[in-house]
């Protein structure tokens, strides 16, 4: 069977073998939602209206809590399932699936409802202005209708690696991400829909993915289940996925958080401040996709070795992708500093917002060659169910040290102390999650 292949791969394979075979399809899903992420911009951008990319990089970080949520379920169903299959408990992961599934479809419906509902208080909060209002608006509203469907298509994404099949759950976002790419051109700039196509679009793609997804385990190909009758919340399924899940989202719901912070500061130096800094953090984002894929990637098989017990086998998987994981976010950041201006004039054609985009993407390359470190050790973190440290490391990173900062340092320096903010938090996050791995390993069991 192939289920059991797939399970071979996770506990004989050799460790180049097994840890490629898991990164490389969770690495090239990333790189897909990168370029979703990237084409809404660029097509934007080819309308030639500054005020629209603005718009554009005010909005995307509220979209992006539907994504943050439904890692909850996603990177929590992982660890749990992963390490589940590992003591051979089949029926408990099946269990642990289908909560996931039911969770994503209740509360993706709540949130919708709830965005729609407070839609101008939202505007207001991230500063949108007289002039990027109706645009951000119109983005929002639209793709708020997705909700359940971000949240299943994020979730299962990550699940369906825990029984070892990173190809099914690289396709998923591959096929959703490659149709919203495909329609950007035609519904912004063909149909002239602008900013609305955009939204329009997304939406599509998530549908589709989740779609995808659905009917993966509709057709019987997984040995997991969505099935209501395996949902459960007893026998700590929800409180085992919860207590993993939370601390991973709360990093991706702190992002956006923050991003959301970052863009209302930076509103006070004009709308092309806040263009040029939603196209930085696009440069940044190419490296910094990647390597989540790759933590993301490895964690089944890291969480495969700690529910086995083989101690030796995650030492040396941890070993192979971290120093794999340095090499590559290095070249990466090499790559992403000698094209920022190539890269930026892509997006953006006002003087002052290119200005400010590369100004702002060389500050923010600094540290992103430390982006693979500390993503396969946050991974580790959580494929070893650590949930008091995954906690601390995630809420830390972009919150308890990246908000203080950023409000500290722009008090200071201005716009450019607001961008510094992002590289002072990646040094000490980094410092603290590598502290607190080793303080975990000096507990126990490796």
């Amino acid at each position: 069977m192939e289920d059991n292949k797939s399970m071979e791969v996770f506990a004989k394979a050799p460790i180049r073998k097994a840890v490629l075979q898991n990164a490389l399809p969770a690495m090239a899903a990333m790189l897909m939602v990168l370029i979703y992420n990237l084409a809404d911009t660029f097509f934007i951008g080819q309308t030639h209206d500054d005020l629209q990319v603005a718009a554009v990089s005010l909005a995307t970080p509220v979209f992006l809590l539907f994504m943050s949520v439904g890692t909850v379920f996603g990177i929590g169903g992982t660890s749990v399932i992963s390490r589940a299959l590992g003591e051979g408990r089949r029926d408990y992961a099946k269990k642990v699936c289908s909560f996931c599934m039911w969770s994503c479809v209740a509360v993706g419906v709540l949130m919708s409802a709830l965005f729609l509902i407070f839609m101008e208080q939202i505007l207001a909060l991230i500063g949108a202005s007289a002039e990027t209002w109706d645009y951000a608006r119109t983005y929002l509203t639209i793709v708020s209708c997705s909700g359940p469907f971000v949240l299943i298509a994020n979730c299962y994404s990550n699940v369906i690696r825990a029984e070892g099949q990173s190809g099914k759950a690289m396709m998923g976002q591959v096929i959703g991400n490659l149709l919203n790419v495909i329609l950007d051109p035609i519904m912004i700039l063909v149909f002239g829909w602008n900013i609305a196509g955009a939204a329009i679009a997304t939406v599509i793609g998530n549908v589709v993915g989740a779609g995808y997804y659905i009917v993966y385990f509709l057709k019987g190909s997984s040995s997991l289940s969505v099935s209501l009758k395996d949902f459960s919340v007893k026998e700590k399924v929800a409180s085992g996925v919860l207590a993993i899940g939370i601390p991973a989202a709360l990093g991706n719901l702190l992002m956006s958080l923050s991003s959301i912070i970052m863009n209302s500061q930076m509103a006070k130096y004009g709308d092309m401040a806040v263009a040029g800094v939603g196209v930085a953090m696009k440069v940044t984002m190419m490296t910094g996709m990647v390597c989540i894929g790759l933590g993301q990637g490895v964690q089944p098989l890291l969480g495969y070795c700690v529910g086995a017990k083989n101690w030796e086998r995650y030492r040396s998987a941890l070993k192979f992708s971290m120093i794999f994981a340095f090499s590559l976010s290095t070249v990466l950041t090499l790559i992403c500093y000698l094209f920022t201006g190539q890269i930026v004039s892509v997006f953006l054609t006002d003087a002052a917002a290119y200005d400010y985009g590369v100004s702002f993407a060389h500050i923010l390359l600094c540290t992103s060659f430390l982006f693979g470190v500390f993503y396969v050790l946050t991974n580790a973190l959580q494929a070893r169910g650590a949930a008091t440290e995954s906690l601390i490391v995630n809420i830390s990173r972009q919150g308890l040290i990246y908000i203080p900062s950023m409000f500290i340092l722009g008090a200071i320096f201005h716009e450019t102390g607001l961008i510094w903010a992002q590289p002072v938090a990646d040094v000490l996050s980094l410092l603290l999650a590598i502290g607190l791995y080793f303080r975990m390993s000096g507990k126990g069991n490796d």
